[in-house]
């Protein structure tokens, strides 16, 4: 044994003022006490040579040498542990280093584990045994020294030398074993912890549903229970069946507790709580999977709750009072109590308030679960949204878990991220991306009402559809027709979007609507006191959240900009629908119009509303007109000449429709007498007013009569044109045919296309290449196809067969309008050179200020100047607008 001279605290300056026998003394005892040291240190639990070490060390200790003696026994201490304790110790789990969990050999992985189990308990219980002697042999020594002490000073504080001396063992120990620490300690001990939560969550579990079989009163499962609304005294019970499940596994979790034990006894505190909370929350993790998986129809936050109080708690709970831990918050202790004391969210009959670090792990497994859960929801967001209002609990569940962790930016940047790569792409129909949108509006208003994130969120959706050309088209079709916000979702395919978000409103109205004179300054207050700043992700141009409301409608005509133009296109689309109607039967257009009106006012749906007045009056004029027939003598009429009665007329105000397209066609004379006769008796009936007839508009239907087949169609008036020219002729040229209904050769190729796909004609080479020949097909045999020989009616109405419409669309309409600035743009090109779109935008609205007002949006100007660029006419580069040179 050798020993530092050099220090000045060993008392060997003292050896200079002995005597010689002294000396003597002093080398004799300190080589007895080196030996005896060494045989105690080493005697394996044999005390036999305590008398003689503790005799020796007083001799030393009254020389003046006790902190030679307490370094010299702690060195020998230390050498013994690490050569006989910790290698020893490590050496059980070097057959583990490269072994790791598999799932796809259970069986070998269970024997595995059980392996692991018996080495951990076995290594642990072998090391804390020596460190246990080794303790008692410190205690000797701390005794020797205390006796020492009090002589000199007295009895002040009898437990200070050995409080010391044992502080520093322990750091010895700590330090010699995380100084040969291998790496994979840590996952053992996970693993080992992972197999005892899993075997304890089985336990309870079965116990559970043991319960249920033998017939609980209320029949509910554990998620289901769960669901329940709960409170702490209702609980009591419950909580306490749950810990005597694991206090009737007493064997377990005591083994459990005795690894931890041992593990803190040899300085491993702080790894033995990582590695079970690792486990827990991996155990935790599985959970929140398994529940929440793919299933967004069910809220499942409350069962992950009830779980979490049903096994992690009480295994903590049991292993906390196993430990000794289990104290309550308001026991006196030295030191600052926690904040959570105050507000304990468990209750334990007997305990009445639980320990403060069970209030800490509830929080740490609940924040956990909420976080697992929230991304778990966030990762699926899109389905989710696709799957509403089905998926409904899902979005409930993931506004709890944001309130909790206030991680709504990984919210934005996930779902942006989802919808530019699956979403916002050329294979989606704009119709596809609508509904997606209406869904994200009305699923992230749950989550967030202000719509500060819904902003951020629907930035990029409303800019990609700002680039597509049929946009607008799609959101009056989805606003009007009654597919609604979703057509997917059941109860909806019956109701239009508007309607939908009408009824919305009212039941909102309804539902805040105060029976006080002072509603709004109470609102005011409430407000006020419950204010807090925006978050960061919150646009500053659109005001505080509480001064917001999400508005569907008035997100959906932020994507276009302007109201507008939405109008423009349910005008003309209104327009369409109303020509192509075979009766007079627009309840469902009033009801919609009415819709419109309260968003819109009623000065934008003005014309709108004159157009189904003259429906309302061409109904009363029709009928008037039709009267007159029964009070005037009627002339013999021929076989070819069509009854008044199978008329009906839509006679339109032109200034509040759309522009029409107006094609010449030549009706049969029998019609043509028709409308003439109806024309003259309008006449009298509305003097001076006069009928000027769109002959390509409306529909017309027919019974075609052949040897074997009788056909049913309801066609427009070009279509029944082409065909009745074939009553007196059965054959005809294209280029003939063109020329007795009126129209190019090209028009009828178009639409004779029509009959020869019905079979009713035959299309043949004649001697031009170019004028084919078309023949009446009387008999299909003839022709040895099949069709119906008597059947429904066939519709084509106009349009419909080559997209072609009979009002003008939007475009042409925004054309037509803008025409008229066109002199004023090509002047500013002139003598400025070059221009930008704003600055073309802002000169226009300051000096067209007379007949006409220039009132268009910019958007409208971009689409209005992108024609002329296409035209040729204007040249753009580098956002610059030049005269095409």
């Amino acid at each position: 044994m050798t020993c530092d001279t050099s220090a000045a605290g060993c008392g060997l300056e003292k050896l200079e003022s002995l005597s010689d026998d002294s000396i003597t003394e002093i080398s004799e005892n300190w080589n007895g006490f080196c030996s005896s040291s060494e045989a105690l240190l080493k005697g394996s639990g044999d005390l036999s040579f305590s008398d003689e070490f503790v005799m020796r060390a007083k001799i030393l200790c009254k020389h003046g040498l006790s902190s030679l003696v307490e370094q010299h026994f702690l060195r020998c201490i230390e050498e013994i542990f690490e050569r006989n304790g910790a290698k020893r110790f490590w050496s059980y789990f070097e057959p583990y280093r490269n072994a790791a969990p598999s799932e796809t050999n259970k069986d070998l992985m269970q024997i595995l584990e059980e392996e692991i189990q018996q080495v951990i308990c076995k290594a642990l219980e072998e090391i804390s045994s020596q460190k246990q002697f080794q303790e008692k042999c410190l205690l000797l020594l701390a005794r020797a020294l205390q006796s020492y002490e009090d002589k000199l000073q007295g009895q002040a504080n009898p437990d200070s030398t050995r409080v010391y001396l044992f502080s520093k063992y322990q750091l010895i120990v700590s330090s010699v074993l995380l100084a040969s620490l291998p790496h994979h300690f840590p996952g053992i001990l996970h693993w080992y912890f992972k197999g005892r939560l899993e075997e304890l969550s089985t336990i309870a579990a079965a116990n559970f549903e043991g319960e249920e079989e033998l017939g609980m009163d209320d029949k509910m499962d554990l998620d289901e229970k769960s669901k329940l609304p709960y409170k702490c005294g209702d609980m009591d019970s419950d909580i306490n069946h749950k810990y005597a499940v694991f206090s009737e596994n007493n064997k377990l979790v005591k083994n459990i507790g005795m690894v931890v034990r041992n593990l803190r006894n040899i300085g491993f505190t702080s790894m033995a709580e990582d590695a079970y909370a690792s486990a827990i929350f991996f155990l935790l993790k599985d959970k929140v999977h398994d529940l929440a998986g793919d299933d967004y129809r069910n809220s499942v936050l409350e069962s992950i709750k009830a779980w979490i109080q049903a096994v992690p708690l009480q295994f903590l709970r049991a292993l906390l009072d196993y430990l000794g831990d289990f104290t309550s918050c308001n026991d006196p202790s030295p030191g600052l109590k926690s904040p959570l004391a105050s507000h304990p969210s468990l209750c334990y009959s007997g305990t009445g308030i639980p320990s403060e670090g069970l209030v800490r792990w509830q929080l740490r497994l609940e924040y956990y679960a909420y976080e697992t859960l929230q991304d778990l929801r966030i990762a699926k967001l899109f389905e989710i949204i696709v799957d509403y209002p089905d998926s409904a609990p899902a979005i409930e569940d993931l506004k709890h878990c944001l309130e909790y962790t206030g991680q709504h930016s990984k919210l934005v940047d996930s779902f942006i991220s989802s919808l530019r790569y699956r979403l916002l792409t050329a294979g989606a129909s704009t119709n596809d991306i609508l509904h997606q949108y209406v869904s994200t509006i009305k699923a992230l208003r749950t989550i967030d009402p202000a719509g500060v994130f819904l902003e951020a969120v629907g930035e990029p959706i409303r800019e990609y559809l700002r680039g597509r050309k049929d946009t607008i088209k799609c959101i009056v079709t989805m606003l009007t027709d009654g597919t609604g916000g979703n057509p997917n979702g059941p109860g909806s395919s019956g109701d239009s979007l508007l309607e939908e978000l009408n009824r919305d409103e009212e039941s909102q109205e309804n539902t805040t609507v105060d029976d006080d004179i002072n509603s709004d300054e109470k609102q005011a207050w409430i407000t006020a006191q419950n204010w807090e700043p925006d978050p960061v992700e919150a646009d500053p141009s659109k005001g505080s959240r509480y001064r917001r409301k999400v508005d569907i409608l008035g997100m959906i005509v932020g994507i276009i900009g302007s109201k507008d133009q939405l109008v423009n296109e349910y005008r003309v689309m209104l327009a369409e629908k109303l020509l192509n109607k075979s009766d007079y039967d627009i309840d469902a257009e009033i009801r919609t119009l009415e819709l419109l009106k309260i968003h819109f006012g009623e000065s934008s749906m003005q014309k709108c509303e004159i157009m189904l007045n003259d429906l309302i009056d061409s109904k009363r004029t029709n009928t008037n007109i039709k009267a007159t027939i029964k009070h005037q003598p009627q002339p013999e009429q021929r076989d070819l000449d069509v009854s008044l009665d199978n008329l009906n007329a839509t006679i339109i105000s032109s200034n509040f429709w759309p522009p029409i397209q107006d094609e010449a066609v030549n009706l049969p004379e029998p019609v043509e007498q028709l409308l003439n006769d109806y024309a003259k008796r309008y006449t009298e009936v509305k003097t001076p007013r006069k009928l000027i007839w769109k002959k390509n508009l409306g529909s017309v239907k027919l019974e075609l009569q052949f040897e074997d087949r009788a056909m049913q169609f309801n066609v427009t008036p070009l279509h029944a044109s082409i065909i009745m020219q074939f009553q007196d002729q059965k054959k005809w040229t294209s280029k003939n045919l063109a020329a007795a209904v009126g129209v190019p050769v090209d028009v009828l190729n178009r639409r004779i296309n029509f009959w020869i796909s019905k079979g009713v004609l035959a299309e043949s080479m004649g001697a031009d290449s170019a004028d084919h020949a078309l023949t009446l097909v009387e008999n299909m045999n003839d022709t040895g196809k099949s069709g119906p020989i008597d059947g429904g009616c066939e519709e084509l109405l106009a349009g419909e067969d080559d997209g072609e419409r009979s009002d003008a669309s939007v475009e042409d309409q925004l054309r037509k309008e803008m025409t008229v600035y066109e002199k004023f743009i090509t002047g500013m090109l002139t003598n400025f050179g070059s221009m930008a779109l704003d600055r073309i935008h802002n000169t226009l609205k300051m000096f067209c200020i007379a007949d006409p007002t220039y009132d268009k949006s910019l958007q409208q100007l971009q689409s209005f100047l992108s024609g002329l660029v296409a035209e040729e006419k204007l040249e753009f580069r580098d956002g610059m607008y030049f005269l095409k040179k």
